[in-house]
């Protein structure tokens, strides 16, 4: 499961990277400063781009809450864990059904962590895109569901689907990956004239054809009080075995 994002880039350098895909830009509203760890716990911001405003860029709160719990989502929060939705069942879950169907997204990120489990241990690895133009990762989009907490507040959620071969080497027991869509499928994720089917179809066959690269990094990742903001967050820790 991706519970643990990053997104270093600059603001300028994520609307340039865009601009040959999407070509969406930011809300003149958003607030964004570039990040080494988001824990989705914590119920931050990840950036997102709408099916209904496809060429703008939205902050929305990471868990999605949906419309009959928008009256209370901190309750709602303490009893659902909505920061994945496993994209096998989207149109069967009470919580995502009708995002599936009408508020469909892409979510911005340039990482994400996963543990990887040797003797007994869960060992936090980043996971990158890397490119002959950017070796330590290019900007890439989740498939992503959204919903509104209220008129001025949107939530969100990131699509999981069973893991393929290199991420069933990092991700060795839970063996699932959350859902980079290749750029092929962007205009189709946000065209709201796509059937159950066909939505299914692109969670299916839809992961990015772009090659991933992972590495550990220390366990203290999962100690609180880390500056998450801090790039040695990502930095590799001596080990024998790299992805």
């Amino acid at each position: 499961m991706c519970y643990s994002t990053a997104l270093r880039k600059q603001r300028e350098q994520v609307e340039k990277k865009l601009r040959d895909s999407v070509n969406a830009k930011f809300h003149p509203s958003v607030s964004y400063t570039p990040y080494y760890h988001l824990n989705g716990f914590t119920h931050g911001k990840l950036l997102i781009i709408k099916m209904d405003e496809p060429e703008t860029i939205y902050n929305a709160s990471w868990g999605l809450i949906p419309d009959w719990a928008a009256h209370n989502p901190d309750d709602f929060r303490k009893k659902s864990n909505t920061l994945n939705a496993r994209g096998e069942s989207i149109f069967e879950k009470p919580s995502y059904k009708e995002s599936a169907e009408n508020k469909r997204c892409l979510i911005l990120a340039d990482g994400f962590f996963e543990p990887h489990h040797e003797n007994g241990k869960a060992i936090p690895y980043f996971c990158y895109q890397p490119s002959n133009s950017n070796p330590e990762g290019d900007l890439f989009l989740f498939a992503g569901l959204y919903n509104e907490i209220d008129k001025n507040t949107l939530s969100t959620t990131i699509l999981t689907t069973e893991a393929n071969d290199f991420f069933m080497e990092v991700h060795n027991k839970g063996k699932r990956m959350p859902l980079v869509l290749d750029e092929h499928y962007y205009e189709d994720w946000l065209d709201d004239g796509m059937n159950e089917q066909e939505i299914n179809e692109i969670i299916a066959v839809g992961m990015s054809s772009q090659p991933f690269k992972a590495h550990p990094i220390s366990r203290d990742f999962y100690k609180k009080g880390i500056d998450t903001n801090q790039s040695y967050i990502i930095e590799k820790v001596q080990k024998d075995t790299l992805f």
